[in-house]
């Protein structure tokens, strides 16, 4: 199948009432877990490159190395940039091929957001790719990027219909009620909030901050409109705890095929285990064609 339209694949989510998971990678062994997960589940997904790895490793090189283990894939995936922060940057990805990107100017004013990420979406959609944006700010850490609990607050329903009417973006991240991170006690997702946010901007919303949420609570996201999960701790926690019992096993085990790759054995069921919970396994049978992605 290969690379899809972030639209494409979060619109057919949202019409059949699953969610797409929206995994961070690291490096090559994570890459390579994401896309063996997808593979084994004949799931869809989105891998996503967020800022830390792209200030350590670069973004051109985490899109080349992810195009070369795309080679023997056989679901569709769209490569996606999240959490944005700068216009060039964004502009950058849609350049090297991103099939989507995400434009974060929750720390802006609303009619700063609106107009860059009004852009971003214009670009976007003259190249067949999917655009996202945010509105309200999301608690906790991602990506050296902080936000208070105290200033994490749910996204009002007028709020979410303005910043719709004003950039058109074609999936949404709303805060409601979830953080970056592991939870010291666990989240209670505003639903009536979800649900009337869905109903009034009808198009795919987001929900950042996947990790650690109580599975009952995912399900009845997805119900209610949730189109696309972004889950990044869990999973590199996953990937550490893996490395760890090959320490543990044998402290002298210092060759790193071993030690990386029981992490990505782990890190791999954690997403197969995801993947299931967000209802898209055996969803890529319902590609039957694959939209045409420009770059430039």
């Amino acid at each position: 199948m290969g690379y899809i339209s972030g639209k494409e694949l979060l619109t057919h989510a949202y019409e059949n009432q699953y969610a797409v998971g929206a995994f961070s990678a690291h490096n090559a062994e994570t890459i390579l877990a994401i896309l063996e997960a997808a593979e084994q589940e004949q799931a869809p997904i989105m891998i996503q490159v967020g800022q830390k790895v792209i200030n350590t490793i670069g973004l051109e090189p985490m899109k080349a190395m992810i195009d070369v283990f795309m080679k023997n894939i056989s679901v569709p995936v769209c490569i996606h940039l999240d959490h944005s922060r700068e216009y060039e940057q964004t502009m950058k990805a849609i350049q090297l091929g991103f099939q989507s990107v995400m434009f974060d100017g929750s720390a802006l004013s609303f009619e700063e957001n609106t107009s860059i990420t009004r852009k971003v979406v214009d670009a976007s959609r003259a190249l067949g790719i999917g655009s996202e944006g945010e509105i309200g700010k999301i608690g906790g850490t991602e990506d050296d990027i902080t936000v208070a609990e105290e200033d994490a607050m749910i996204t009002a329903t007028e709020e979410a219909v303005a910043f719709v009417e004003a950039t058109d973006v074609d999936y949404l991240a709303v805060s409601i009620g979830t953080a970056h991170g592991i939870y010291k006690n666990p989240p209670k997702l505003a639903f009536e909030r979800l649900k009337e946010i869905s109903a009034a901007v009808n198009r795919p919303i987001v929900l950042h901050g996947g990790s650690d949420v109580p599975d009952e609570q995912i399900t009845k996201a997805v119900s209610l409109g949730i189109a696309k999960i972004n889950v990044d701790t869990e999973l590199r926690q996953s990937f550490t705890k893996g490395m760890q019992q090959v320490l543990e096993e044998n402290p002298e085990e210092f060759h790193l095929a071993v030690s990386l790759g029981r992490g990505r054995e782990v890190m791999q069921k954690k997403v197969q285990e995801k993947i299931r919970l967000f209802g898209s396994a055996g969803k890529a049978s319902e590609f039957t064609t694959r939209e045409k992605v420009v770059t430039l």
